[in-house]
């Protein structure tokens, strides 16, 4: 039996459906993530299983006990929200302390918890600095710590790295997956980031429109998207028109036809040729530096393409340039309509 189950979870907001009946089993100790544009109902599915919005519909069961209609006090999770929700007035030590102290735990038990989950955050010799005097990523940390010294069943992140720039958003992703497996806590997370979804997540739960459209690994959202939005929500993709050949391989359909599939091609995959080579002629419009890579935008019969190709260190192609467009035909990935009206 899975550890938290969401079974047919459901809020309305008089008419408008903010869930839609959602179905949702996680392991214990697994990572999910809800990954979703704004307003998809993610947060709301995450409010609600904190307690902090009450149910329309459905069951939320904890370890075999519905909790579904219990107080929020009594759920006993480990919330981190947005805005981390730091007391100004109180150090990192008594920030951390305050859910033991509201417990009314024992004051040697909750210096040795307190103690533990600050060297688990890699924060032990800033415990008496108060939260002005951290860094985003330390204040991140301090509320992380707080959350987990409870030591819940649930560990709930809602959007916890939004405040933080590029550079340590990347590197905290990392450091709470790091924590997460060390405690092996059972961890759902709310972000619209794809990228951070995929990177630290076990399972993506992909929402839209207070639907759950798909739910996978991270590699096969990735790989296998079921819909046009999830290919375009999760990373970036070229959807093509294609039919399937006298040997039913599938093909992009490079003729006058429309074709009778709807097919992605991640960018990627695509390989840059020279002129008159590959399946499909182009010439290169835009080009762009991404560090790492290179993202061309390249006219085709088929419309405008994008191309990512690796950073080599050769000289990138000049706009205007004539190429050639190849790719593996099993990497195309037939798309499914999508369930929710766009």
């Amino acid at each position: 039996m899975a550890f938290l189950q969401l079974q047919g979870l459901a809020k309305h907001y008089g008419s408008m459906q903010a869930v839609v009946a959602t179905d949702l089993c996680i392991d214990k100790g697994e990572f999910v993530s809800l990954l979703g544009p704004s307003g998809c109902g993610k947060t709301t599915t995450l409010q609600m299983i904190a307690g902090f919005v009450d149910v329309s519909a459905g069951r939320i069961v904890l370890d075999g006990r519905d909790i579904t209609h219990a107080k929020p006090s009594s759920r006993g999770l480990g919330v981190v929200f947005q805005s981390y929700a730091l007391f100004p007035h109180m150090t990192v030590r008594d920030n951390v302390a305050f859910g033991l102290r509201m417990r009314k735990v024992v004051a040697a038990e909750i210096a040795s918890r307190v103690a533990h989950v600050l060297a688990l955050v890699r924060l032990a010799p800033l415990a008496e600095r108060y939260p002005r005097e951290l860094s985003g990523g330390q204040r991140q940390r301090v509320a992380l710590a707080r959350a987990l010294v409870i030591e819940p069943p649930v560990l709930l992140l809602d959007e916890p790295l939004s405040n933080l720039d590029a550079n340590l958003r990347e590197e905290m992703q990392f450091e709470i997956r790091r924590i997460q497996s060390e405690v092996n806590i059972t961890t759902l997370m709310v972000t619209h980031d794809q990228a951070e979804a995929l990177s630290i997540s076990d399972r993506v739960v992909v929402m839209q429109a207070g639907r759950v459209t798909q739910i996978d690994e991270p590699y096969r959202l990735y790989e296998h998207p079921r819909t046009r939005f999830i290919s375009d929500f999760v990373g970036k993709a070229n959807v093509l028109p294609g039919h399937t050949d006298a040997h039913g391989v599938v093909q992009v359909q490079t003729g006058a036809d429309q074709g009778t599939l709807v097919l992605s091609l991640r960018p990627e995959k695509i390989r840059l040729q020279a002129a008159g080579s590959g399946r499909l002629p182009g010439r290169v419009r835009l080009r762009y530096f991404l560090g790492s890579q290179w993202l061309y935008r390249v006219a085709t019969d088929l419309g405008e393409l994008t191309v990512v190709q690796r950073n080599d260190g050769s000289a990138p192609l000049a706009p205007d340039t004539a190429v050639g467009l190849d790719w593996p035909t099993e990497l195309l990935r037939i798309l499914a309509e999508d369930e929710v009206p766009a």
